[in-house]
């Protein structure tokens, strides 16, 4: 909350300042700021006022800044700077960081950006691009320091002397044999205060496993919080070590798919701007809506086959909204459990069938209990026992569907590549309006009529 609060400070600071004419004392606050709290920060303004306080940014920053930025609103920003300029940007990048900015740049410039670096750097940018983004390898930074196990500990600390220092996030450097194939870990705190006669094999931590560069980010993730790690090496196939991802890479990852959760629920991107020119917003927006309407017209159509039914019992019409709302509402429930189970790699087939039995008992216990709510509201509303039996019933049926949907749905879109969170809403809004319908107005035609 005060990190929030404080955001919101600086915002309101920083326009302020900009509405008043006080460029110098603006552009001081924009230097002040860390490189992620000013990506935030250009994000939180419309478009005229981003321009100008991004040419208030260090040329040494913008890179950074760049990479901390959502696509939409790097695109905007990148639009408005020369080749040159963004050369000169990335300049002294990570080369991880690098690799996030170049997938994102036109062709041409990436060209360019290529061409700007040395043949060393160049080859390690060639090798992390090469895995997916959304893998260890896509995270990883190659800039590592990895010893060999057979040296002393003063050896080690007079080649970290003659080397400079570590990279930052270093808390750990990895040990490997001569083929680069890793051996563990040695820990910094143990290399400081070990005896400087002790070879690196014997202070040297052997239970740090290596993660697969092809390993899943949401694998990563897990890694990391099963094992409460800082720093982890990445190896490929032969088991050489190509990188190593910190915490600070972790919690990158934990944000988008929090964001990408959120916003997916609703058919959004987490990466757009919301500053966006408003026909570019409503494009993106029309795809869903569009989805939407279309499975509202199956829904309407299903109304529609029991149109002589409520011609003839009105009450029906009145109560029908009634029962696609509880299911909805239950199988939203089963749905967004399932989908963090997923993102959390918590189901698999072992438990699939266990978890599945006990969501249908919950849907038949909520829908005994509610079922009967309904019925006695709708006998004291109306005076007919038969149509408080018709709703109870139907509302039964629906959420015993509605707790199997819930389950279903996002298992069936994860095996077809789809992603849960994304499109599991619109589904099971579907099932559950369709199951409502049919089930309220097909008891309705064979109890009442």
């Amino acid at each position: 909350m005060e990190d929030r609060n404080q955001k919101q400070s600086n915002l309101a600071k920083l326009r302020e300042r900009l509405a008043s004419g006080r460029m110098r004392s603006a552009r001081a606050l924009v230097a002040s700021l860390h490189t992620a709290e000013l990506a935030r920060l250009l994000e939180s303004l419309p478009l005229r006022e981003r321009a100008v306080v991004w040419d208030m940014v260090d040329s040494e920053r913008e890179g950074d800044v760049l990479v901390e930025v959502a696509d939409e609103v790097r695109d905007g920003l990148i639009e408005g700077m020369g080749t040159a300029q963004l050369i000169a940007a990335i300049d002294g990048m990570e080369l991880d960081d690098l690799a996030d900015l170049v997938a994102e740049l036109p062709e041409t410039l990436t060209q360019e950006v290529l061409r700007s670096l040395d043949q060393q750097d160049r080859e390690r940018l060639h090798q992390v691009m090469s895995y997916d983004e959304d893998s260890a390898g896509g995270l990883m930074n190659v800039d590592i320091v990895t010893v060999r196990p057979d040296v002393t500990v003063e050896v080690v600390l007079r080649y970290l002397r003659v080397r400079g220092g570590v990279p930052d996030g270093t808390d750990s450097i990895f040990v490997v044999n001569r083929d680069n194939e890793y051996r563990g870990a040695l820990l910094l705190s143990r290399l400081l205060t070990a005896d400087p006669e002790r070879t690196v094999s014997e202070i040297m931590l052997t239970d740090v496993y290596p993660i697969p560069a092809e390993a899943l980010s949401e694998d990563v993730v897990r890694e990391f919080e099963n094992r409460d790690l800082l720093s982890a090496p990445v190896t490929d196939r032969r088991n050489c070590v190509v990188g190593r991802i910190t915490v600070d890479d972790v919690v990158d990852v934990i944000r988008e798919e929090a964001e990408h959760s959120l916003m997916g629920a609703a058919g959004l991107d987490e990466e757009d701007d919301m500053f966006a020119p408003a026909a570019r917003s409503a494009g993106r927006r029309a795809l869903w809506l569009g989805i939407n309407l279309a499975t509202a017209f199956i829904a309407a159509s299903v109304v529609d086959l029991f149109q002589t039914t409520l011609d003839k019992i009105v009450l029906l019409a009145v109560l029908m909204p009634v029962v696609p709302s509880m299911g909805g509402i239950a199988g939203t429930q089963s749905l967004t459990i399932m989908t963090r189970a997923i993102a959390l790699g918590q189901i698999d087939r072992s438990n699939a069938g266990g978890i599945f039995k006990k969501e249908i008992f919950v849907g038949v216990l909520n829908g005994v209990l509610w079922a009967s709510v309904v019925a006695v509201f709708t006998y004291l509303w109306f005076g007919d026992w038969r149509i408080g039996a018709v709703i109870a019933g139907a509302m039964g049926m629906n959420l015993v569907v509605a707790a199997g949907a819930g389950f279903a749905v996002p298992l069936a879109l994860k095996r077809i590549g789809v992603d849960p969170a994304l499109a599991g809403g619109v589904v099971l809004t579907t099932v559950t309006d369709v199951v409502g319908y049919m089930s309220f107005l097909g008891l309705g035609a064979a109890f009442l009529v």
